[in-house]
């Protein structure tokens, strides 16, 4: 388990705060964070708190642009290893020639038979986000489905009765 710094917050009426990290190696950092979005980074004497080594004044914009970078991201791993999802999602409208018009999702048994989901249904001026397998489908449905594209082509077929 990895040791957590414990930053300290003094406030600064009428300016913001600051904010006060002692790190690992004896590093002394602060961060002045003014009311109106302004920091400033600065380095101090671990030995004299008021003994300031360096500072760097930053606008909005480039602490936002900092904390990017100082942040993990909490996803990054997932591109590291060249993760390819290769997902897709398509509306495929239930007609009224379609076998399953009328009947219910556990009927078409999509998900067994080709490895898609159907999400969620479009009706009318509704939605029915997770349908369950008992959902009754109606001429005019809109199936919003997702899996590979090999899948979602197969529940195109299966729904218009190919």
């Amino acid at each position: 388990m990895e040791p957590t710094a414990h930053p300290r917050k003094t406030s600064l009426p009428g300016v913001g705060a600051r904010y006060d990290l002692q790190t690992d190696a004896g590093h002394h950092l602060s961060v002045v964070a003014h009311q109106d979005g302004r920091r400033i980074v600065s380095f101090h004497d671990p030995e004299d708190d008021d003994a300031c080594k360096d500072a760097a004044p930053l606008e909005p914009n480039e602490a936002t642009a900092l904390a990017r970078l100082l942040a993990p991201d909490p996803v990054a791993h997932l591109h590291q290893h060249n993760l390819e999802l290769d997902l897709v999602t398509e509306h495929i409208p239930v007609t009224a020639k379609s076998p399953y018009s009328g009947r219910t999702l556990g009927d078409t048994q999509v998900r067994s038979r080709t490895g898609a989901s159907i999400v969620a249904v479009l009706r009318r001026t509704s939605a029915e986000p997770s349908p369950t397998p008992d959902f009754r489908f109606a001429t005019g449905d809109v199936l919003v489905v997702v899996g590979t594209r090999e899948g979602v082509d197969a529940v195109a077929e299966l729904i218009a009765g190919g």
